[in-house]
């Protein structure tokens, strides 16, 4: 038979031991089962707080230079829409060269050549480049007010690989002969810069 133990006849600290360890398991429970768990579910969401907190205020960063980024968009679409004016579409650039060569022409140039050369597409892959081979004869204020005239032009003309020969006297005025490429450029069409490499296919 199992033998009674009398808790009365037990020394007073196997008592308090008895009486406290009830609630000391409880506490362990709670410990494990409850609160750290929970400990680790609200780091959890701590961490989550602060990353969004941290993406709220990278957004709030982007949202104050909105309207300055909205500004500089417009400031850019505008001179885009500049520069574009200034590129003759590919129908317009005979007009154009016409006009340079009735400015060299009005300047009291004499044109001795006047060739155009094949088109090129330019590396950006946005416009043609058109040169046309240019000899031309006259004096130095006449050559001077034929380059000042093309500045003054709404469209873009370049003046490169510039020659000039040895000048000679003719009617008191120094003549010279000067060879360049004018170059212009047009914009290509939209429809062919949308084409695909195989023509589209």
């Amino acid at each position: 038979m199992a033998e009674k133990i009398d808790i009365k006849t037990l020394p007073k600290y196997v008592k308090t031991i008895i009486s406290v360890l009830p609630a000391v398991i409880i506490i362990i429970v709670v410990t494990f089962v409850i609160l750290l768990p929970k400990n680790k579910e609200i780091k959890a969401l701590e961490n989550k707080i602060l990353l969004q907190e941290n993406e709220i205020a990278k957004s709030r960063a982007k949202a104050e230079k909105l309207p300055q980024l909205i500004a500089e968009n417009q400031r850019l679409m505008r001179r885009l829409e500049e520069l574009k004016l200034q590129l003759p579409e590919e129908k317009e650039v005979s007009s154009l060269l016409k006009q340079v060569s009735d400015l060299g022409i009005r300047s009291g140039l004499h044109i001795m050549l006047w060739k155009p050369e094949q088109k090129k597409t330019h590396p950006s892959g946005i416009v043609y480049v058109i040169p046309v081979r240019v000899d031309l004869t006259g004096n130095y204020h006449s050559l001077g007010y034929f380059f000042s005239s093309l500045t003054k032009l709404d469209r873009i003309v370049n003046i490169s690989e510039i020659k000039l020969s040895d000048p000679k006297p003719a009617r008191d005025i120094a003549s010279l002969k000067v060879s360049f490429t004018a170059t212009t450029f047009s914009s290509i069409p939209e429809e062919e810069t949308t084409k695909k490499p195989d023509g589209g296919k």
